[in-house]
């Protein structure tokens, strides 16, 4: 594994991108960040955190993605690996909340951004965005979100979590294509509030109306499918509904 250590940087997502059209990168090629400023989430939300204190980092995946109806399943890769990696320090009750924000409890302690760029070849390269709250404590303006330190009581070594993350989903890359079944179910099995009925905020601005649910499943697309209050199932992107919890 190729690691580049940045002290500051706008976003570890843009720089590794900017690299890999410029250089031929080897696999698993990860950068990390003491502190980022243009930090992203989902749908353009910002990822904040608080400098020297939790991993930042981007990795890039090639060779794995070779269709664009294959894409979510780099995100079951991607959040299986960290909750392992976290299950593997006794952080407790982790869980994925859709598609791959990774949760303790009810709470939110990383999210992951993956951006994909088809190249002129066909083949797909991934840059895999990682954001994990390691050793901060102060969450005063963030009712929803905690962190490794808070969650354990210890303080962790945030160095070594990039090793650890790309041996897991090296690992079930390698695994992938006898062994998809399995990690899609353990994904689902993993998933925040599947099976209970809660609300959900409709992102389309023509209804927009919360209505109640129940998590089904996830489509092979990576779309999340929801037992509606008239016993339909419908099928939701990430632009189209938001969780209320």
């Amino acid at each position: 594994m190729k690691l580049i250590k940045l002290d500051a940087i706008d976003s570890t997502n843009d720089f590794l991108k900017a690299l890999t059209s410029k250089d031929e990168l080897d696999n698993f090629t990860v950068v990390t960040a003491e502190n980022q400023t243009k930090g992203k989430g989902q749908m353009g939300s910002k990822w904040q955190s608080e400098s020297g204190k939790n991993l930042i980092m981007s990795a890039l995946v090639k060779d794995f993605l070779f269709d664009n109806e294959q894409v979510f399943n780099l995100s079951i890769v991607v959040s299986l690996s960290v909750i392992e990696t976290l299950k593997s320090l006794e952080i407790p009750d982790l869980c994925i909340k859709w598609p791959n924000d990774i949760m303790s409890y009810n709470k939110k302690i990383g999210g992951i951004l993956i951006e994909n760029t088809l190249k002129s070849d066909g083949r797909i390269v991934s840059v895999v965005g990682i954001g994990l709250n390691v050793n901060q404590t102060n969450f005063e303006h963030l009712p929803h979100a905690s962190s490794l330190a808070v969650l354990s009581g210890s303080t962790f070594d945030k160095d070594i979590l990039p090793a650890l993350i790309i041996e897991k989903m090296k690992q079930k890359i390698e695994l992938w294509q006898t062994n998809s079944t399995i990690f899609w179910d353990e994904y689902f099995n993993s998933l925040f509030r599947k099976g209970v009925p809660m609300p959900f905020k409709n992102l389309d601005p023509a209804s927009g109306q919360n209505f109640m649910g129940i998590i089904q499943g996830v489509s092979p697309i990576g779309k999340i499918q929801i037992l509606l209050e008239d016993d339909s199932v419908s099928e939701f992107d990430i632009k189209e509904v938001q969780m209320l919890y």
